[in-house]
């Protein structure tokens, strides 16, 4: 019997807010929740964004004085300042983004200039005189002609809305982070959060399992490319700054799986990380999924983290048409200027679209086969039975959609009508879509999803399409719908599409459920879909708690499952009591530099096994051989 992959943890950060305690599910879903939910959610957020602080004495602002309802003085400040809205980056505001513009200056006769000695080209340009001043300057002499130069300048940005993350949160600071780029710090909030969340001790659980029954896959889609990775590696050149020793190692897309397994768990296990596009989160989670399938690991820790708001890689998908810009956001409405409300309703899946909002996030989950997270007492979440990954085949453009998705979506229905039966595919799933917000993109994903819907039957098919509120976080959106569904499935709500004024005349929705409310559902399963660039196409399956539970009665029977439920109480309780303090603006990410360092004499080494310094159990060298023996020549 396949072990099932069950998720035990979740963690980490978007424009919504904190993943743990479905803090930004909740925003989502704001409006929806009662009375007591709502003003629960406004104070940690506003907590998360320093706006308020907690302490033995009630609320207060960072100089201290008392706050007596912050959910209702700062409602408006935590509502404009999450999700999608204005970029708040300075770069992006006046007087605009700094950049140089190329000149040839026609000097009419010989400039003069001083310069220090350390800024002096070190190849003098054909003509150039040099005089020494003192040790620390020079005269530079220019003959009359031609001088290429390059003319500090100011753009105004073309893109300005963004889906940053809460203003005021920032994860670099909650740790002893040097020089980590954002995307980094990112990872490590967000796997100790879901640490946290989990209730589980991690240096209790390693200690049950073999070391090599651990493992971590975590990457993002594009690498780390602002100014403390590759970024500001890339440019330094023509830029005049140094390369750091930091910027080439830390750039890599595999950094975020490096990070944890070095700075968070301290894990030996397998490790790696799995680039798809905007699909990258769900390949590693099938990474994840097929090694618990297979009992080749028995924990695994799953994520992404993507920090794409910079002037370089939104200027790269501006000029692909890939985004919603301030000139098609003015056509869409026909408006001269674009106010702040414009810019929140920036993203439009499945209505009249012009393209994408650049988004940023982190998110984490904690999956273990189902026998452990029974023998421990992990509370669980839901399940993740399978991930289903199609290319596009042939095609016009690396960017166009293609036929990959309908394969993708197709498996995943069928397999949760074989698990749980055609009722509870046609009325108890929902759709996660991709839902980018650009043209392309609406009218290719409804096609896909009313195929689908017409060959199983389905007539009402409910979809949701989160990027409507936090923007498209690139190899994180899946991790982003993930967090979702877990939220829906808690709550019993689906997120609405807000900004879907009218479904666009292009989309395919006879069978489809479009709503701009938010909806309540009680849901068996969920598709997390994706369609990434280049064909990196993806469909993964969901199962909600309570189908989990039905589940595990069925594999390991009703008294099993009692004593498991048993020994969840004291896991739930420590779960509660980190979401309690998260939610007071009470983070402490678990950062283990330095610690517990071995570099190979401290091991105890065997043929057969390798014994580990703080780990209880050997990590055994024995091997599955398929293939057969030889007998040994004479």
């Amino acid at each position: 019997m396949s072990h099932l992959p069950v998720i035990v943890g979740m963690g980490g950060i978007n424009p919504a807010g904190r993943t743990s305690g479905h803090q930004a599910f909740r925003r989502t879903v704001l409006d929806t929740l009662p009375a007591d939910q709502q003003r629960q959610t406004l104070e940690s957020l506003a907590a998360l964004m320093r706006l308020a602080e907690h302490s033995e004495n009630g609320w207060h602002d960072r100089s201290g004085q008392p706050i007596d309802a912050p959910a209702e003085s700062l409602r408006e400040q935590v509502l404009n300042h999450t999700l999608i809205r204005r970029n708040e980056d300075p770069r992006f505001l006046d007087p605009g983004l700094p950049s140089n513009r190329q000149a040839s200056i026609q000097l009419a006769e010989p400039l003069r200039f001083t310069l220090r000695r350390r800024q002096l080209p070190e190849n003098l340009p054909v003509g150039w005189q040099v005089r020494d001043i003192d040790a620390h300057e020079v005269e530079v002499s220019v003959p009359a002609g031609v001088l290429e130069v390059l003319l500090p300048d100011a753009q105004q940005p073309k893109v300005r809305a963004a889906a940053q993350l809460p203003s005021g949160f920032d994860p670099a600071s909650l740790y002893r982070s040097i020089h980590h780029p954002r995307g980094l710090s990112l990872a490590v909030f967000g796997a100790s959060d879901c640490l946290g969340a989990s209730g589980l001790s991690w240096e209790t659980l390693r200690q049950q399992l073999n070391p090599d029954h651990i493992a971590v896959y975590a990457g993002n889609s594009i690498g780390q490319l602002d100014e403390q990775g590759w970024g500001g590696l890339l440019k330094s050149l023509v830029s005049g700054q140094r390369a750091t020793s930091k910027q080439m190692p830390l750039g890599y897309g595999q950094m975020p799986a490096d990070f944890l397994n070095a700075y968070v768990l301290g894990s030996v296990g397998g490790t790696g990380a799995a680039q798809g596009a905007c699909a990258s989160f769900l390949y590693n989670l099938r990474l994840g999924i097929d090694d618990i399938r297979a009992g080749r690991r028995r924990v695994v820790m799953v994520g992404t983290a993507d920090a794409p708001i910079t002037p370089e890689i939104i200027e790269g998908f501006r000029a692909m048409g890939a985004l919603a810009d301030d000139a098609g956001l003015k056509a869409l409405d026909a408006l001269e200027l674009l106010t702040d409300s414009d810019y929140q309703r920036a993203c439009r899946p499945f209505a009249r679209n012009c393209g994408f909002t650049m988004a940023e996030a982190s998110q984490f989950v904690l999956l273990m086969d189902d026998a452990l997270a029974m023998e421990v007492g992990a509370d669980i979440l839901g399940a993740v039975p399978d991930v289903f990954v199609n290319a596009d085949g042939y095609k016009r453009s690396i960017s166009a959609p293609g036929i990959g998705n309908y394969i993708t979506l197709g498996k995943a229905a069928a397999l949760v009508r074989d698990m749980l039966g055609e009722k509870a595919l046609k009325e108890r799933s929902f759709l996660h879509a991709h839902g980018t917000s650009t043209p392309k993109n609406r009218i290719t994903e409804s096609h896909v999803f009313d195929e689908i819907a017409r060959a199983n039957g389905i007539t009402d098919w409910p979809v949701v399409a989160v990027k409507a509120f936090i923007g498209h976080s690139q190899g994180t959106a899946a991790g982003d719908q993930l967090a979702s569904a877990l939220g829906s499935f808690a709550h019993g709500l689906l997120p609405g599409i807000p900004t879907l004024d009218a479904v666009a005349g292009d989309v395919y929705a006879e069978r489809l459920r479009l709503s701009q409310a938010a909806q309540t559902f009680h849901a068996d399963a969920t598709f997390l879909n994706a369609k990434g660039f280049g064909g990196n196409n993806a469909t993964g399956v969901v199962l909600s708690p309570a189908v989990t539970e039905r589940l595990l009665i069925q594999r390991h029977g009703t008294a099993a499952v009692s004593a498991w439920k048993g020994r969840r109480e004291a896991t739930r309780e420590a779960a509660a009591a980190f979401i309690a303090q998260a939610d007071k603006g009470h983070y402490a990410p678990r950062y283990q530099f330095g610690e517990a360092v071995l570099e190979g004499p401290e091991l105890d080494i065997h043929a057969d096994r390798i014994h580990i310094p703080g780990y209880h159990h050997a990590v055994s060298l024995t091997s599955d051989n398929p293939f057969g023996r030889l007998d040994e020549e004479m």
